[in-house]
């Protein structure tokens, strides 16, 4: 029985855990909203990742090509843009450092991406253009870098260079599996220059006026696109840009975590084929110790399907037993996980299929009825006589 309730038991909890998983995952892209459209260097194909993920630089991206979709000359549904160049480093203050991640981004960060200014200012648009030297505060970086200290107006130093304090953020948490807190916020412009020292963007990324027209966008971006990069509107000139909604990303992860969870539940299953074997095996030993019991039984009357039947159907209610065991035991080790991801502050929920249910005593029910018939058979085809003469 052991080997069957840790089968159906694992099953149980492999597919609660990925359903856990993949709508905690599909929660967090869309609080960023259903209205997003991103861009990233490098072609993806159809379906593909872009190039730009699997870590390889791409430089097609340009700073123009944001100002050029922020005109809206040719791409009237979008309502802002922002461009973005990412880095890590240590910024210091005083005798206090603190490593954390930059983003330099455009001024139009707040109108694309959301969230708060508590203290100061997000910087304008000026000194986007201008090389200035101001950055914005993750709440994060405030704590450890300032503690209660007063951070607008400060100087902090990045790669050697002194930058103004004009602001902090509120506190945001993670989304989509940013951290918008552990954060350093500068014109995309300085960081290009100053810190990075590129002149290609990381992304792009677009709010669009209404989630309706995202189909209508995505066309016109990379319509745009094609004529900023000079790319031919032909049979074998390619993109050298992907552009993605955050539905097409709903879409792709929920293709994945649903492949993983049927691998995992299918690799899981396998230890209810051994403990297949193992109630055969029982079974066998068995039969072998109630020879006797058989015999008598034959001897006063029971036919061959009497003894077929009662043998099977122990079989049966031994893995049928098991498997409301492993049930059980699956969806308490899924709850206890999904209260430990509560814990840890994400928001998962505790779900368990219906159809992972059904799946677990069905397995059981047709694992008994299959490593049992062996066992029965053998029984039921004992003679009377030499099962009363047996030992």
């Amino acid at each position: 029985m052991l080997g069957i309730i840790i089968g159906v038991g694992a099953v149980i909890i492999i597919m609660s855990v990925g359903a856990g998983a993949q709508s905690l995952i599909l929660d967090q892209i869309k609080t960023l909203g259903t209205d997003l459209v991103g861009i990233l260097p490098g072609n993806s194909g159809e379906d593909g990742p872009p190039t730009a993920v699997m870590g390889v630089t791409i430089t097609t991206l340009k700073y123009e090509d944001a100002q050029e979709l922020k005109k809206k000359k040719n791409v009237p549904n979008v309502a802002d843009v922002v461009a973005y160049t990412k880095g890590a480093g240590a910024l210091v203050w005083k005798s206090n450092s603190y490593d954390t991640s930059f983003s330099g981004c455009s001024a139009s960060y707040m109108n694309v991406e959301g969230g708060i200014i508590e203290e100061g200012r997000f910087f304008n648009e000026d000194e986007e253009t201008n090389l200035s030297k101001v950055l914005v505060l993750g709440s994060t970086v405030k704590k450890e870098l300032f503690g209660n200290s007063q951070a607008i107006g400060e100087k902090v130093k990045l790669n050697k260079h002194l930058f103004e304090v004009i602001g902090v953020m509120s506190e945001r948490g993670t989304v989509a599996f940013q951290n918008y807190d552990d954060q350093v916020f500068l014109p995309i412009k300085t960081m290009q220059k100053l810190i990075a020292g590129v002149d290609h963007l990381g992304m792009i990324r677009v709010r669009v006026d209404s989630s309706d027209n995202i189909d209508k966008a995505m066309s016109d971006i990379k319509l745009t696109l094609r004529e900023q990069h000079d790319i031919k509107n032909q049979e074998g000139f390619d993109d050298d840009f992907t552009v993605r909604s955050s539905a097409d990303a709903l879409d792709i992860i929920t293709t994945i975590t649903d492949a993983l969870t049927y691998f995992l539940t299918t690799m899981s299953a396998l230890s209810l084929l051994v403990g297949g074997i193992g109630i055969m095996n029982i079974m066998l030993v068995n039969v072998t110790e109630r020879t006797r019991e058989i015999g008598l039984k034959k001897a006063i009357g029971a036919r061959r399907i009497n003894i077929l039947s009662q043998f099977l159907i122990e079989a049966i209610f031994v893995t049928l037993f098991g498997g409301i065991i492993g049930i059980l035991f699956g969806v308490f080790i899924s709850y206890l996980i999904s209260v430990g991801a509560h814990l840890l502050g994400y928001n998962w929920n505790f779900i368990i299929d219906p159809f992972s249910i059904f799946l677990g005593i069905s397995v059981s029910t047709l694992i008994g009825v299959v490593f049992g018939i062996y066992p029965a058979n053998k029984a039921s085809k004992l003679e009377p006589v030499e099962a009363l003469r047996y030992e």
